[in-house]
Parts: structure tokens; C-alpha cells; sequence
């Protein structure tokens, strides 16, 4: 850990050398190794505009370097300058004919513009001179996978898995592609064949035990990650997709001594403690799970699901400022995340900000129209102000999308009957009673009076005496 450190501390006098150096004008000499440290750093943090000026003022000082021109490829490319981006590559081209990173990143910034036709015969180009050859198979499988070509991105994924057995993209991708096709369950012997060839290939029973998470057989998952590590001790990668596993079959405690053997491996990141913060929210250990929702901010500040995390132990501690502040920054993180904007809404509306809560709601309904908790909580506000005709015309939305849910038909029974449409609401009464009869218990809740109780029960007894 103390090598870590300080390659960090080293790390971080470099960058503020060169914000020194670009702060005060002062002439200063990086070597090109130093600025390929500088640029990836700024790459690694989402920081495109401020690597664009590292880059620039790196191939002054060494215009002759295609590397250079081809990371600079790369920065416009993540600032969507897409046009001049691949200028560069054909300049570094006639520079370096043979490089085979020109035509893997031209193939990559083809394949963001949707070009995968064109990205594909690059990457193909590159096949031929390139050594690292698992990766171009690699990035071919993932530009047939966008062109719904996935017979061809799963010969793709093999080509990079037998290349290089411990390729888990290759590997994440090709059991995506075999489940989408319906081939996962008849893959398992594929995969056999690895470990067939050498039983004692810790990455062939890593990969066997994807294939089983993936097909929800976690206690077969669990033996082959066991295998895996019994060969591999230090098999992070095992470690942390037991945890996973861990985590699907409720075994939150042992899940988090696995994530914890992951960053014992392979140091602190933030997905690693996101999952111990989600082990300990599962655990109801709130405090801990906040702590670690937070270390993994700290390490990657936009990190959504980290920011996330936070505001939900922060809810399960009915902390609604604290919640909403970190709901928020999770939000302006990722704007299309409907979850996200459905916890807004709910703390927004704890907090007693009713417009704000019903915007988000609005904003959470677009984006997941199909999320019924959505039209429910949304719908609650205005029952709960006594507008029962708002409240279903919000449902009444639900269930476009929504059409036979038992829930939204009891709670529109509920609303109407508030509303004084009974004839309505049996209507609604009648249709829920078919699809779900025990769930009429929620009525109840709404009613807490004795006599509209029993005479919401008789009315249900006829139903069921009728039906029966």
C-alpha cells in the first residue's frame, strides 16, 4: 500500500507542477513520459478540455511523436470533435503507416458516430499488425453487437477469449450475447472445454461461474469462483464476482468479506466500496454503509451510483436534507436516471417541497413510464391534499402504460370512492378483485374507519362468493 501511496503523491506533485506551470506562465520541461502521465490523468477524470491542453502543449515539444497525435485523437473524440479528430489519425497514418493503435482509434470514434461498417474494417486493418490482438477482436465484437449483428460479435468474443482467457470484457459481452439469443444454457459446455483442457485454470472456472451468475445458478457460481480461488488466491476479479453472487442469494455478511478480500488485492476503488456500502445498506448497518457510499465519492467524484448510495442509507435514517443533497448530486451526474429522479421526488416531498416533488415525479414518469411506484407516489401527493380527481388523472396516465396492474386499479378504487364516484370505483374494485383478490388487504389502509371497512368487505365477499 505504501508503494501505492506514494506513486500517488508522486502523481499529484505532477499534476500540480503543470497547473503551476500553466497558472503562471512559467516556462517548464515534461518529458513525453510525464505527459502521458499528465494527459491520462485528466482522460481518467472526465476532464477533456484541461487534457486537450496538456496534449497541445506536448506536441509542441515533440511534433513528431504519432502517439502524441493519436492521444490527441482521442481527447477530441471524447469532446465529440469527431471531424478533426480523424484529420489527425490520417495525418498520424501518413506518419506511421503501420501503427496499429491509428486504425484502432479511428475504428472507435467511427463506432460513436455509428459508422460500424467502416469501424470494423479498420479494426480489421489492425488485426494485421497489431500484437495485442484479443482487444481488436475485442472491439469487433462490440461494433456487431451495435449493429444487432451478435452471431457475429460471439465469434468476435471467442476470438478474444481463447487470444487471452482472463478478457473480462470479451467475457461480460459474449455471455450477454449468448443470453440474448438464447444460448447461454447450451454454452456452459464451451466454457467446460477451458477447464477440460486444464482443470487447474483458475480464469477457465472464473468464467464458468459468469456463465452460472448470469443464468441465476448462484450456488454453481459460488463453487466455480471457490474453485477459482482455491487455485488463485489472489484472483481478485473472483473475489468480487463471489461477492456479487453473495449478494443475490442474501448472504450479505459474506459478501462483504469477499468484497473486502478485493481490496485487500487490488487496492480501494470506487465500485468495490459501493458494494460493501450496498452490503451494509442490505444489512441495515446504515452508518457503515454511508461511510463507504462516501469513500468511494471521494475517490471518484462522479461516480452517480456512489452519490446515490449515500442518499439512500441517508433515507433509511430519515435524514431528508442530507438525502436530498446527495440525491441531487447523483442526479446532475445523470440526468436520465429515473430512479434518481424518483428518490428526488420522495425526499423533496418528506421535506415538504411539493411543487419540486411533483416536477421530479413529471421528469421520473418520462423517463420510465412502466415504473408503477411512479404513478403511485406521484398520484399520492394530491389524494393526500385532498384533490382526488388530480390524483386520477395522474393514475389515469399509469395506465397507458400500465394497463393491468392489480395495485394501480385498487389505488384508483381508493381515489374514487374519496372523489364520491362509487360506481367508478367498484368498476376499478372489480377489475383489481380479478387480478390480484389478496391484495384488497391495502384498502384498508386508507380506511381506517370500522364501517367503511365492513362495507368494503361485504362488497369483496360478494365478489368472491360469486366467483368461486
Amino acid at each position: 500500500m505504501s508503494r501505492e501511496y506514494r506513486k500517488r503523491e508522486e502523481e499529484n506533485e505532477l499534476i500540480k507542477r503543470f497547473e503551476d506551470h500553466l497558472r503562471k506562465k512559467k516556462p517548464e520541461f515534461f518529458d513525453l513520459d510525464a505527459y502521458e502521465e499528465i494527459i491520462d490523468y485528466y482522460m481518467f477524470r472526465g476532464k477533456h478540455t484541461r487534457a486537450l491542453q496538456a496534449v497541445n502543449q506536448a506536441i509542441n515539444q515533440y511534433p513528431f511523436s504519432t502517439e502524441l497525435i493519436v492521444v490527441k485523437a482521442q481527447v477530441l473524440s471524447n469532446l465529440e470533435d469527431y471531424t478533426q479528430a480523424l484529420e489527425l489519425l490520417e495525418q498520424a497514418h501518413s506518419l506511421q503507416p503501420n501503427d496499429p493503435e491509428i486504425f484502432i482509434t479511428k475504428g472507435s470514434i467511427l463506432s460513436l458516430q455509428g459508422k460500424f461498417k467502416e469501424a470494423i474494417q479498420n479494426y480489421e486493418e489492425a488485426l494485421m499488425l497489431a500484437e495485442d490482438k484479443d482487444e481488436v477482436y475485442y472491439n469487433i465484437g462490440l461494433a456487431r453487437q451495435s449493429m444487432e449483428d451478435f452471431g457475429g460479435a460471439i465469434k468476435a468474443y471467442k476470438k478474444a477469449i481463447e487470444i487471452n482467457l482472463n478478457h473480462d470484457g470479451a467475457l461480460y459481452e459474449l455471455a450477454y450475447c449468448l443470453d440474448i439469443t438464447g444460448q447461454l444454457e447450451s454454452s456452459v459446455a464451451y466454457y467446460q472445454k477451458f477447464i477440460d483442457e486444464d482443470p487447474y485454470s483458475a480464469a477457465a472456472w472464473y468464467n464458468l461461474g459468469i456463465v452460472y451468475n448470469k443464468l441465476e445458478k448462484y450456488d454453481e457460481a459460488l463453487q466455480a469462483y471457490d474453485y477459482a480461488i482455491t487455485i488463485d488466491d489472489n484472483f481478485a476479479s473472483a473475489w468480487f464476482n463471489m461477492g456479487n453472487t453473495y449478494m443475490n442469494l442474501q448472504q450479505h455478511t459474506k459478501a462483504l468479506d469477499a468484497f473486502k478480500k478485493t481490496v485487500e488485492l487490488e487496492g480501494p476503488s470506487p465500485e468495490v466500496y459501493c458494494c460493501i456500502g450496498a452490503a451494509y445498506e442490505s444489512l441495515e448497518q446504515y452508518e457503515l454503509g454511508l461511510k463507504y457510499f462516501q469513500k468511494a465519492t471521494k475517490l471518484d467524484t462522479l461516480y452517480d451510483e456512489a452519490w446515490y448510495g449515500a442518499g439512500a442509507c441517508l433515507e433509511k435514517l430519515e435524514k431528508w436534507h442530507q438525502a436530498l443533497h446527495f440525491y441531487n448530486k447523483a442526479l446532475k451526474l445523470h440526468t436520465e436516471n429515473a430512479e434518481y429522479w424518483k428518490s428526488v421526488a420522495h425526499a423533496e416531498f418528506k421535506i415538504g417541497n411539493t411543487i419540486s416533488s411533483i416536477d421530479a415525479y413529471e421528469e421520473a414518469s418520462k423517463l420510465d413510464p412502466e415504473d408503477k411506484e411512479i404513478w403511485l407516489n406521484w398520484s399520492f401527493i394530491y389524494y393526500e391534499q385532498g384533490d382526488y380527481l388530480k390524483a386520477t388523472d395522474i393514475l389515469l396516465e399509469g395506465f397507458d402504460t400500465i394497463p393491468d396492474d392489480a395495485e394501480l386499479f385498487y389505488r384508483m378504487t381508493v381515489y374514487l370512492i374519496e372523489a364520491g364516484k362509487f360506481k367508478e370505483a367498484f368498476n376499478y374494485l372489480e377489475n383489481a378483485l380479478i387480478l390480484d383478490f389478496d391484495g384488497h388487504t391495502a384498502l384498508f389502509d386508507f380506511f381506517p374507519k370500522i364501517e367503511t371497512q365492513k362495507a368494503l368487505h361485504k362488497i369483496i365477499e360478494q365478489f368472491r362468493k360469486e366467483n368461486h
